[in-house]
């Protein structure tokens, strides 16, 4: 099974693989942050992503629903030490196969990942029935007000554009260096998140809230 770590300490991408290679596993790549995740999961097209949630430049959960919205044949599984509910249930909502904590046995560890090669969620029995719990209830409503705290660095960067004009999909993707479906997802993200319906909306907002600073005229 072809594996990619993204992970952004050393050391433990260097232990994780391995561990793996020991175990017959093929590693084809590593990623220090989100970003680089993403791109490496579009080129090397692994059976699985091994994916932290803490990362620079786009976070574990940013990564997973980019791979999830291009459409890609890869499975991702959170790998954290993060044991928060919330980090749980918008893992598994953003497309991932499961989620695993760092301090698990090695032994329980290959046996998750020899079921998702089958198919399975990889959880175990205590996050399942987190997992079941959470969705077992009825969702709660959301108060209908805007957060632009909640953005994240790469949707920020997005805004910045809007703002200074660059409004087109196409445009956006040159500047940003990622595909038109990437755009798409982090407009719908924005629109969400600040509870608008278009860009005119978004751009508007940004200058009423002075989130981006507009260059000096000639700049």
């Amino acid at each position: 099974m072809r594996i990619l770590i993204a992970d952004d300490h050393s050391l433990f991408r260097d232990s994780l693989r391995s561990l793996l290679e020991a175990q017959g596993y093929e590693v084809v790549g590593e990623a220090r942050n989100g970003r680089e995740a993403v791109e490496l999961a579009k080129r090397l097209r692994p059976e699985i992503v091994l994916m932290d949630l803490s990362m620079p430049e786009m976070d574990g959960l940013a990564a997973t629903r980019v791979i999830s919205a291009e459409g890609l044949e890869v499975k991702v599984v959170v790998l954290t030490a993060s044991d928060d509910d919330a980090h749980l249930f918008e893992a598994i909502k953003s497309g991932a196969q499961g989620y695993l904590l760092k301090d698990l046995e090695a032994a329980q560890f290959f046996t998750l990942l020899e079921g998702v090669e089958r198919g399975e969620p990889a959880l175990t029995p205590s996050l399942a029935r987190r997992l079941l719990a959470e969705f077992a209830h009825p969702a709660k409503a959301v108060p209908a007000q805007q957060n632009p705290d909640a953005l994240t660095d790469r949707e920020r960067e997005v805004l910045e554009l809007l703002v200074r004009g660059v409004t087109s999909n196409r445009k956006l993707a040159a500047k940003l260096g990622v595909s038109e479906n990437t755009v798409k997802f982090h407009l719908r993200n924005i629109l969400d998140k600040l509870h608008l319906n278009n860009r005119a909306q978004v751009v508007s907002y940004a200058l009423r809230h002075h989130m981006v600073e507009l260059p000096e005229d000639g700049a």
